[in-house]
Order: structure tokens, then sequence, then C-alpha cells
């Protein structure tokens, strides 16, 4: 494992620096702390020329570190350069590793000298931490969940989405096993669910499921997945469920918790009149699992929507009468639901007040199986055959071109010289 870089602001040997911390740590605690008096011996060592040895090194850290809690309540303006002393004596090690971790826990309590900057700080002092450290080293895994929970107790999310565009990358980088992605990945979905960013929770609840998918039948891998689930029903803006009916935890409920199972069968594939049969037969399953019953019906409906204009890929057109009996609406909301509809993205196209039709332009398929592929395959065909049409009529026109500039080169001069019919030559061509 590869030690920390010296911070360049920092200069002094490890045995004066070590002892001017604790000197300073010890005046903070009062008469009663001897971190000094107890770490000077093992600073000294004859047959290293004045140097401590590595393992003197290491217990004069442990001192050190164990003790640091107190530096939260140093005064603001000595808060940052205690820390950032006691970071460079860390980088010093051979083992830093086993000594950060303590100290970022230190950080995310609260800076008591500081209440109203404490957080700020201390996220300074972490983001100090994280860019000290080599990029493939391991330890910036244990910042980095320091740093998500400060972010956590500041509620502010979007100074830290931004970096999470390389977390990928960093997870290969420090090889993170499955347990220590799925921590990471958790971290972040409640920190993004505190901050009330429900698009990105759910994106890093899913990635911390996908983590357990080779026990797929584990009471953690049953418990995120219900966890799942129940946070993509109440998600405003989540239409498909394909992400969660792939992953075999989720397929394991069927057997475990077939009322779930049976939820989610509902909103991935069948219809409001489904959704209503589903609520007449289980109660109060709803409330029980404070599920919001408006919420639902309100995505049922735009789904069942959904579900309509992908149905009529032939005719293209739904009528009012036949949207409002799907929907279990009156026909005068006909529109504000296809209006809500197009909001959602799950369809597009235009409405008819005279013909009290909807003219479907696009429509979002909820499952993509082996009839949709057909679909699709068959209009690849008729795309190809327009365009094998377009060539032909493009080479046919090519090669008149080409005979009639033979034409032209071969024909007999006379003393006028030979001219073409510019009229028949300059005659537009038509193209089906």
């Amino acid at each position: 494992m590869p030690g920390l870089p010296k911070l360049s602001l920092v200069e002094g040997s490890f045995e004066e620096l070590a002892l001017e911390l604790a000197v300073y740590i010890d005046g903070m605690k009062g008469e009663s702390s001897t971190i000094a008096a107890d770490i000077t011996p093992l600073l000294k060592d004859p047959e290293q020329e004045g140097r401590p040895q590595e393992s003197n090194k290491d217990a004069v850290l442990k001192k050190l570190v164990t003790s640091s809690a107190i530096l939260n309540t140093a005064a603001e303006r000595e808060l940052q350069a205690a820390y950032n002393l006691l970071i460079h004596l860390v980088s010093l090690s051979e083992d830093p590793e086993t000594y950060l971790p303590p100290i970022c826990k230190n950080l995310t309590q609260p800076i008591t000298s500081s209440p109203a900057n404490g957080t700020g700080i201390a996220l300074g002092i972490l983001g100090s931490i994280f860019n000290t450290i080599d990029p493939d080293d391991e330890t910036r895994f244990y910042v980095l969940l320091a740093i998500v929970d400060m972010i956590k107790k500041s509620g502010n999310y979007d100074t830290l989405a931004p970096q999470l565009k390389s977390l990928d990358a960093w997870v290969a980088e420090w090889e993170l096993n499955p347990a220590e992605q799925r921590k990471l990945y958790l971290a972040i979905s409640e920190t993004a669910a505190a901050c009330k960013n429900a698009e990105s929770s759910y994106t890093y609840l899913l990635k911390a499921l996908r983590t357990v998918q080779d026990d797929a039948t584990s009471k953690e891998a049953h418990d995120l997945s219900l966890k799942a689930l129940k946070a993509a029903l109440q998600k405003d803006k989540q239409f498909d469920f394909q992400d969660l009916t792939s992953l075999d935890s989720v397929q394991a409920l069927r057997k475990s918790d077939q009322t779930w199972s049976e939820l989610l069968e509902v909103f991935s594939a069948e219809n409001f009149e489904d959704f209503s049969d589903f609520k007449e037969s289980n109660g109060s399953f709803l409330s029980d699992n404070n599920l919001d019953e408006d919420a639902l019906d309100r995505k049922m409906r735009l789904l069942t929507l959904a579900s309509l204009a992908a149905q009529a890929s032939q005719t293209r057109t739904l009528p009012y009468a036949q949207i409002a009996k799907a929907l279990n609406v009156p026909t005068d909301d006909v529109e504000m639901w296809v209006i809500d509809c197009i909001r959602s993205g799950l369809v597009e196209g235009k409405l008819s007040q005279q013909k009290q039709e909807f003219l479907i332009h696009r429509s979002t398929y909820r499952v993509f199986g082996e009839n949709q592929w057909r679909e699709v395959a068959s209009r690849l065909e008729n795309w190809r055959s327009s365009l094998v049409n377009v060539l032909s009529v493009i080479r046919t026109q090519k090669e008149e071109f080409i005979r009639e500039k033979e034409a032209e080169l071969n024909a007999p001069q006379n003393g006028q010289g030979y001219r073409p019919n510019m009229r028949q030559r300059n005659a537009p061509v038509e193209v089906e």
C-alpha cells in the first residue's frame, strides 16, 4: 500500500512535529494529559541516531490519533492547521490506512468550536485528505464515506453529485469487494434521500442491490429488494420497472413476498383495472406499508394510457371514450390525463377536441417482448425496402445520365456544332 505524499506546507522532522502536536493536545486537555511526556522516550532511539524506530513511530501515532478527537474543540483559526499537522504525521507512516479511518470519524462529529462553519471546515479537511492520497489507494474509500456522511448532515448534495461521475473509476481502482461497494452505494443513496434527491437515491440503491445478486435469497438481498421496490413505486418519474424485475433477488420475492411480487407485476405490465382488483383483494396492504394510494393511482393511470397508445400501433388514434373507460375517469378529464402523460415522456401526440381523439405520434412500451421485437423487425424491413427503392431510382438516373454523355461525345459534328436538347436535359426528375 503506497504511503501518503508529504504536505508541502508542513516543515520539520517527525520528532519535532509529533512533540509539537502532543504539547498542543495536552494544552487543550489540561494538566492531567501527559501525551507529550509519554511519547518523548519513543521519539529517540540511540541506535537510529536520534530517529525513532518504525515500531516506535507507530506507537507515537497511535497515541496522537487516539487523542485527536479533542481537536474538534480547537479554535476555528487553529483547527485546520492542527488537523493538517496530524495528517502529515500519519502520511509518514508505512501503514497510513490504519490511522485515517479514526481521523475521518472524528471529523464527522460536531465541531463544537464552530457550530456555524464546522461542517464546511470538516469537509475542507476531508477533501484535502482525499486529494492527498494516491488515486489507487483503498484508503480513499474510508475518506469518501466520511465525506458522504458530512454531506448528509449539511444537506447539500449538489456539492457531491459532480464528483460522483468518477465513482465507477474509483471503485475499480480501489478494487472494492461487493460488501464495500454496497456500503458506499447505500451511504450515497441515503444521503441523496436525506437531501430530497429521489432520482440519485434510487440510482445508487439499485447499484447496491446489484452487489447482492450472487446470494439473491439472503436476508440482506431480500430487505434491499423490498426497499428498492418501494422506492420505485413511490418515485414520481419512475415508470420503467424492468431494471427491478430482471434481478434474481427481486424474482425471489415471488416465493417470500407474493403480495409485493404481485404489485410489481401490476405496475410492470398490467392496467388500472388490474390495480383496482389488487387493492380490493389486499385490503389495507398499501396503507400498512406507507404507500401513497393517490400517487400510485396516478402512476397506474399514466402507465395504462401508455399501454393503450402502444397497442394502437395500427390506427394511431385513441378515442376519448376508450381512454376514459380504461382510466376510470370522466370523459371531461381525458385531455388533462393525456397532457400529463405527454409531460411524463410516456407518449407524444396531438389532441383533437373536434374528433374527440388522441392522435399518437410516439408511445412507450412498458414490456418489450417477442411481439415488440417482431414489430421492430417489420418496421426495419419496411425501411430497408424504401431505401432499396430509392437506390434503384438513383442508379437508373445515373445510368441515363451516363448514356446521354456518351451520346454527346459520339454525336457527328456539323458546321454549327452539336447542341443537346437543353429543355430535355433540364427537365425535373421525379423520384418516388
